[in-house]
């Protein structure tokens, strides 16, 4: 594979992640205001881990960047 094909692949994982992460939060904000805190808690969990995946994607893009 290229940095090229590799640079569009990562592109795709990170408007997956950044797909992925707005579903979560839009199911945790239900939960929010109700019993099911601890569903909202590991929803929000779940969203600081794709925030933190989406970002090292992130740095993996700029790295192959030079070489696109």
């Amino acid at each position: 594979m290229t940095a090229a094909s590799d640079h569009a692949e990562l592109s795709t994982l990170r408007s997956s992640l950044e797909e992925l992460t707005q579903r979560i939060v839009v199911v945790g904000d239900r939960y929010r205001t109700s019993d099911g805190s601890g569903v909202a808690s590991d929803l929000e969990t779940a969203e600081r881990g794709l925030i933190m995946a989406r970002r090292a994607i992130d740095r993996a893009i700029k790295s192959l960047a030079p070489r696109v």
